[in-house]
């Protein structure tokens, strides 16, 4: 007798639906992309109990004729292809011809549907394993898929669903992405009758504001690029919006979204200058590409992907990405809401003297020339302001090198803003806070600047480009430094001498467990060479050879940049600061240090008189 025999379609059915409905919000994923391919404009998602007991969704799309009910609810039945070519060029969002099927295998199900040019709709309700024949029914142009008590038939599958706020958390996430990726649809969400999200039909942008909220679109960049056939557009957040978690990453290939390693690794390598390790981005970004370029039919959940030529693409998206960062420069804004209510009475607001005045009241009192459309700049960066004989004569009588700088630049100030010539977006320097923290000021108000933190910033792009383009200048040592350390380091500059001197470093080696230092980059000869040497072999090491010319060669930069940069607690003068300034202006991803952390924050006008409660 034989032992191998085929199954029951009941039981293929819901083994089909092991794999393509793990939950509620499974099918609603598989039920959504039918509407959406149904070129439907209006959907309505209506859950009790998290999905488990009740998942109904209505669409205003195509519909479906009386004759082709039943075979909707068959396996491997689809009008979305019909051959081997259309496989390898899927279009549509659904294909595999599975999920009503699956779904009425674990469910009571009714499906009505309604052609436009039908009199009425018509109706099939299955009961697990009965289905019954279609009947007229009352509807609107469109369909209807209504699906109560999941895996009520399967106890022992229904057992591994989660608690209702799970399972509709999960519901609510598949809802979100296919808002996001059409914008042109209105989509209306309830759960236990409750409305909990509305979306009228909009552009991009105005959805993602509206799925994902205004502070994450105040924290972007945008993305906007395409080559060879491929386009990648959306948005990126800011390093200053990170998150804990991977909650806000949306990305989506041909308006189908997708988990894929490759993806991941390029966006995550674009943010890696500039992110915590332990911090995730967030984005939403639209990946356009000929559908014969990837293979979608990996899994049957269909969140999977494979790309023909996965190199070219990873690439594409990490340059792209890394791009849009490096444009925006962007500063946290600080919201001074929280310090302090606001009280209910209201005060006299005194009339507002211009910025300068506000904080540089002794300053416009120290000079009471009217002309000073007289003061001319000079030609070069340090070059500062002339002032007439009058004002040259009170420059004179102070004797103290900071106050004049201070002085001359607070000048710089005023004949920008009395002549309508543009501050820079940094401003400039009023002053340092504690050896830490520079205080500026811009048209909008007061700048903020982590000193460490910014030139970090600067010392490590300026060390990227001459490694990239291998001009870094190095600077003979006049007296070469000894270096003393085991005979593992000795050996490792031996069998790498190369590598050394790709980063401006030259190295020799004077016994078995001594090396001399003869030349550092020339940007870091105010570092502790030493240290540096020291920490940059053990990197070194670390990391292998093999690598050191690849993927790990910015961690070393980052760590020279580390040791090159100005300390806190170490005093600058006024133009040491604007100097700093200046060239935070025309860095490369100048808003975040190195390790992700933010270098400079801005507070407006207007959030400093909330502080000090004026005009209240």
């Amino acid at each position: 007798m034989a032992t191998i025999k085929p199954l029951p379609e009941l039981l293929i059915n819901q083994i089909a639906a092991g794999e393509v409905v793990e939950r509620p919000a499974s099918a609603l994923k598989e039920i959504l992309e039918n509407s959406i391919d149904a070129e439907a404009t209006k959907i309505s998602v209506q859950l009790l109990n998290g999905g488990i007991r009740q998942l109904r969704i209505a669409d205003n799309g195509s519909g479906m004729a009386k004759e082709d009910l039943v075979p909707a609810l068959t396996r491997h039945s689809t009008s979305k292809i019909s051959s081997l070519e259309d496989l390898q060029q899927i279009t549509s969002l659904g294909f595999r011809g599975e999920a009503l099927a699956s779904i009425s295998a674990i469910s009571s199900l009714t499906l009505t549907s309604r052609k436009a040019d039908q009199d009425h709709a018509w109706q099939v309700h299955v009961d697990g394993k009965l289905m019954g024949q279609p009947q007229p029914a009352s509807l609107t142009p469109g369909t209807v898929v209504d699906a109560r008590d999941l895996y009520a038939n399967i106890p022992a599958r229904r057992k591994f669903l989660k608690t209702e706020a799970t399972e509709y958390a999960h519901c609510e996430e598949v809802f979100k992405r296919m808002a996001l990726v059409q914008p042109g649809i209105e989509f209306l969400l309830q759960h236990n009758e409750k409305v909990r999200h509305h979306f009228r039909s909009a552009d991009s942008f105005e959805r993602i504001e509206a799925v994902l909220g205004s502070e994450f679109m105040q924290s972007v960049a945008l993305v906007n690029e395409q080559t060879a056939g491929i386009k990648l557009s959306g948005v990126v957040a800011l390093p200053a919006y990170s998150r804990a978690s991977r909650d806000m990453q949306y990305f989506f290939v041909n308006n189908r979204f997708v988990r894929d390693k490759l993806i991941t690794h390029a966006i995550r390598e674009a943010y890696r200058d500039v992110l915590h390790l332990d911090r995730y981005p967030g984005f939403v970004l639209f990946l356009e590409m000929n559908p014969a370029d990837f293979d979608v039919n990996v899994h049957p959940a269909k969140m999977e992907i494979r790309f023909r030529d996965s190199r070219a693409l990873h690439q594409f998206i990490f340059h792209v990405i890394n791009k849009s960062l490096a444009a925006s420069s962007k500063a946290a804004q600080v919201d001074l809401n929280v310090v302090r209510p606001v009280p209910q009475y209201a005060r006299h607001q005194p009339e507002k003297p211009g910025k300068i005045a506000q904080s540089m009241g002794f300053y416009q009192q120290l000079f009471t020339t009217e002309d000073d459309a007289n003061f001319t700049r000079g030609n070069t960066p340090t070059d500062t302001f002339q002032p007439e004989s009058e004002k040259n004569a009170v420059l004179a009588v102070e004797q103290n090198t900071h106050l004049r700088a201070q002085v001359e630049d607070v000048l710089a100030m005023a004949l920008a803003e009395k002549q309508k010539q543009p501050v820079p977006p940094l401003g400039f320097a009023l002053g340092q806070l504690h050896g830490v923290y520079i205080l500026a000021q811009n048209a909008n108000g007061l700048v903020i600047v982590d000193m460490h933190a910014a030139h970090e910033r600067i010392m490590y792009e300026k060390l990227k480009a001459a490694a990239q383009h291998q001009s870094g200048a190095a600077q003979q040592l006049l007296t070469p430094l000894i270096l003393n350390t085991d005979r593992t380091d000795v050996v490792f500059v031996e069998e790498n001498p190369d590598m050394f001197r790709q980063f401006g470093f030259e190295l020799a080696v004077l016994s078995p467990t001594t090396l001399a230092i003869r030349a550092v980059p020339a940007i870091l000869d105010q570092a502790d060479i030493v240290k540096l040497i020291q920490d940059v072999l053990r990197e070194m090491q670390e990391f292998g050879a093999s690598q050191i010319l690849t993927a790990k060669r910015n961690e070393i930069l980052a760590t020279m940049a580390c040791h090159g940069v100005v300390r806190a607690n170490r005093n600058l003068t006024i133009p040491e600061m604007n100097a700093l300034l200046r060239e935070m202006e025309i860095t490369e991803r100048a808003g975040q240090c190195n390790h992700g952390r933010p270098t400079w924050f801005e507070m407006n006008m207007d959030n400093l008189d909330k502080l000090f409660m004026r005009g209240q």
